[in-house]
C-alpha cells in the first residue's frame, strides 16, 4: 500500500468534516517530502480538500448549500493545536462572553496558546492565535480556565470585580469551580480574593 493509500485509510477512519489534518499526523508513513507530495495529489484528485496552508479536510457534503460544507472552525483549530504541540482555548472575549459578564462577542475567531502560533485563513476567514498572558498560561487545559480568563477579562476593562465575581459564580459550573479552588496559589495576587468568592459554596 502507498502513502496516499494509508493516508487515505486513516483519513476515512473519521466522519467527513469532523477533522482536519496536517502533514504532521502522517509523518509516520514516510518521510515529509513524500507526505506533501501525496497530500499534494490526493487533493488534486478531489479525495482530500486543501482548506489552508498544510491543512486538508475529507468534506461534507451539505444538501442545503448543494455544496460542500465550510471545514469545521473546531476540526481546523485542533489540527492547529497539534501540529503547534500545545494546547488552544478560545480568547478572553470568548470567556467572559461565557461566562456572562458581556454580550460582545470576537469579530474573528480567536483563540490564545501558551506560545505564539500562526494566524490561520480558512475559507476567507482569519483564524486568530495570540500568546496568552502569563496569568493564563498555567490554566491553560484546565477546566477552571474560562473562570481565569473572565477575571482577566474584567480586570482588563475595569469592571468591578465584585461583580464579576458574582456573575461568573452564577455562570460557573461546579467543575471548573473545584479546579479553580484547588490552585488557587496560582493566580495572581489580585484574583485571589475574587476567585474565593467565586468558589464558596461551589456545591450550587
Amino acid at each position: 500500500m502507498n502513502i496516499a493509500a494509508k493516508i487515505m485509510t486513516r483519513v476515512r477512519a473519521h466522519a467527513p468534516g469532523t477533522r482536519a489534518f496536517t502533514p504532521k499526523d502522517f509523518l509516520d508513513l514516510g518521510g515529509r517530502a513524500a507526505v506533501d507530495q501525496a497530500l499534494s495529489r490526493l487533493a488534486k484528485a478531489g479525495d482530500l480538500r486543501r482548506i489552508g496552508r498544510g491543512l486538508y479536510d475529507r468534506p461534507r457534503h451539505s444538501a442545503v448549500l448543494g455544496a460542500d460544507a465550510p471545514a469545521s472552525l473546531d476540526a481546523v483549530v485542533a489540527a492547529v493545536s497539534r501540529r503547534a504541540r500545545t494546547l488552544v482555548i478560545r480568547d478572553d472575549l470568548a470567556a467572559a462572553n461565557a461566562m456572562g459578564l458581556t454580550t460582545a462577542v470576537p469579530v474573528r475567531p480567536a483563540y490564545v496558546a501558551a506560545r505564539k502560533i500562526g494566524d490561520v485563513a480558512i475559507d476567507r476567514r482569519l483564524v486568530q492565535f495570540h500568546r496568552a498572558k502569563s496569568a493564563l498560561i498555567p490554566w491553560i487545559g484546565s477546566p477552571a480556565a474560562p473562570i481565569v480568563q473572565a477575571l482577566l477579562w474584567a480586570r482588563a476593562t475595569n469592571a468591578p470585580l465584585d461583580a464579576a465575581a458574582a456573575t461568573i459564580r452564577r455562570h460557573a459550573s461546579k467543575g471548573a469551580k473545584s479546579a479553580l479552588a484547588r490552585n488557587l496559589r496560582a493566580l495572581p495576587a489580585w484574583a485571589i480574593g475574587p476567585a474565593r468568592r467565586i468558589v464558596e459554596n461551589r456545591a450550587t
